[in-house]
């Protein structure tokens, strides 16, 4: 998983670079193209920014070691290196790390979780109480994940258009293409689900944003429960991202009934001044993933797909735009020799 693309620039004449699809993946590919040289014009089905991606759905959770609890060891290098990555281009990436609880009745949840992780330091109810004081006497025991950090990934992904433009990049909303017709030397696919590969599968995310001015946290938290886990992610002026169920489907619509309960219950287990929260947005979206949750970069011809970025998609983004580089590069210098 770790990445050894180049990180030399387009040599010789600049090729042109078409991205089709405008969610994280395609727009950090796109940047990583234009910052080396490429002239790059991405093309966007929906029409808005993050219209119709997953990733405007996001957590925005920079979570490598909570992440590898239930994932693949292997995204912890890139995850950590996306980090700097992401801290380098875009602005409000906070690193205050992760905090972790769980309610008394779940304490064995804790001990669980830390044997699964590494980077991982037990706090107590003091040390809660010092990182989150709205959480203070709520939980007797956590842990704190000091490396990891978080971004809004609206803002997150409008930083990312700002820079593409700044560097000669366009961007052009709806605008459905076919990636094997549409015009440029080399075409990165990043349609996500869209894509027709019978490999990959729709794991459905549902998500609340709520905004309470009743609640302070610096940081993501995670609650720990034996049936829903669900993490809360601060974003500015009071609203709080509450996520996310994940379900094996392909089904497209909005969030149910179970679900919606289960995520406010789980908001309200963590501090009951989310009762009383204002309801912003619930929404579900379908995350693309292969069978092994991790996410590909392929070339076929001119065509170099970056896909099955599951629920790691600001996370490896970085790392899959870098390998998608590599393999543009080397598309680019078999044409010229």
């Amino acid at each position: 998983m770790s990445s050894s693309a180049t990180t030399g620039k387009m040599s010789g004449n600049t090729p042109r670079i078409t991205v089709v699809g405008a969610g994280v993946a395609g727009l950090a590919t796109a940047v990583t193209l234009a910052e080396r040289g490429g002239r790059v014009t991405v093309h966007e089905r929906a029409d808005s920014l993050g219209g119709e991606a997953a990733s405007w759905l996001a957590g925005g959770m920079l979570a490598p070691f909570c992440e590898a609890e239930t994932a693949d060891p292997a995204i912890i290098a890139p995850g950590l290196a996306a980090i700097d990555w992401w801290g380098d281009r875009v602005p409000g990436v906070s690193r205050g790390g992760t905090l972790v609880v769980a309610a008394g009745r779940d304490a064995g949840e804790i001990r669980r979780f830390a044997r699964r992780i590494d980077g991982a330091e037990p706090v107590d109810a003091s040390g809660i109480a010092r990182l989150e004081p709205d959480l203070a006497e709520r939980f007797r025991q956590g842990l704190h994940v000091a490396a990891e950090a978080h971004l809004d990934p609206r803002e997150a992904l409008r930083a990312l258009a700002e820079r593409l433009r700044s560097f000669g990049g366009t961007i052009r909303l709806s605008s459905t293409v076919d990636p094997a017709a549409v015009d440029g030397d080399v075409v990165i696919d990043c349609r996500g689900i869209a894509d027709d590969d019978p490999a990959l599968r729709s794991v459905r995310g549902e998500m609340l944003i709520l905004r309470t001015d009743e609640l302070l946290l610096s940081r993501p938290v995670r609650l720990l429960h034996p049936r829903i886990p669900i993490y809360v992610v601060p974003r500015a002026d009071g609203h709080f991202m509450v996520g996310a169920t994940m379900v094996e489907s392909d089904a497209p619509g909005g969030v149910t009934l179970r679900s919606a309960v289960d995520l406010m219950n789980a908001a309200y287990a963590l501090h009951p001044a989310f009762a009383e929260a204002e309801i912003i947005e619930i929404k579900a979206g379908l995350r693309p993933a292969f069978p092994d949750n991790l996410p590909r970069v392929t070339r076929n011809g001119r065509i170099v797909s970056v896909n099955g970025l599951y629920r790691h998609g600001f996370l490896l983004a970085p790392d899959c735009a870098a390998r998608a580089a590599a393999l543009t590069l080397e598309h680019h210098e078999e044409i010229a020799a």
